[in-house]
């Protein structure tokens, strides 16, 4: 059966991401056949889910795998558990809806300049999109770095047990090293 790969960037983040970018790559080089998309996000976490939900209409009858990077692999999990398929996640978010109440209030995306204000109801949404239980650990191959300095590791380490995890020690956030990982990546969503 045919695979499609949707790419999710993370919170503040865009499909122009050193990581997305290097996955793209990648996959221009390595799989140039293959179905891959890196949709732009909306900063709105039910506008996000909208747009991804269309991206799996779009792909209807092919098997869906994501790669979901920090807030894009709390959205990954969510669509994983709702539609079926696998994704990998880097340093995914897994309660973001506690850490971004510390973000309520005016933004703008570095990548794209736009503005955007953060309120109670997008942490509502948030609530509404998590996934407390996975239905299949194995469909997940989760890349976490202890150095992250947004997000506790543990809290995926936790979360995600039962499922493929590499704990790298040090490394941060933006997941160092990351396109090194890239064929092991692959090798996990295509078989």
């Amino acid at each position: 059966m045919a695979i499609a790969v949707i790419y999710l960037h993370g919170f503040l983040s865009s499909p122009q991401s050193v990581k997305a970018q290097a996955t793209k790559e990648y996959v221009d080089r390595d799989f140039p056949d293959l179905d891959f998309e890196i949709p732009e996000l909306s900063n709105y976490p039910m506008e996000a889910a909208a747009d991804i939900e269309a991206l799996v209409s779009k792909h209807q009858g092919k098997e869906i795998r994501f790669i979901g990077s920090s807030m894009g692999g709390f959205l990954s999990t969510y669509f994983v558990e709702k539609v079926g398929g696998k994704a990998v996640l880097i340093n995914p978010a897994v309660r973001p809806f506690e850490l971004l109440v510390d973000y309520l209030g005016p933004h703008v995306n570095p990548y794209t300049n736009q503005e955007f204000t953060l309120s109670e109801q997008h942490i509502h949404d948030l609530i509404g999109l998590n996934t407390p239980h996975l239905a299949k650990s194995e469909a997940y191959s989760v890349y976490l770095q202890t150095g992250d300095e947004t997000l506790d590791y543990r809290q995926a380490e936790d979360k995600y047990r039962g499922a493929r995890l590499q704990i790298e020690q040090g490394g941060d956030h933006s997941f160092q090293g990351f396109d090194k990982h890239l064929p092991e990546i692959f090798r996990f969503l295509l078989d």
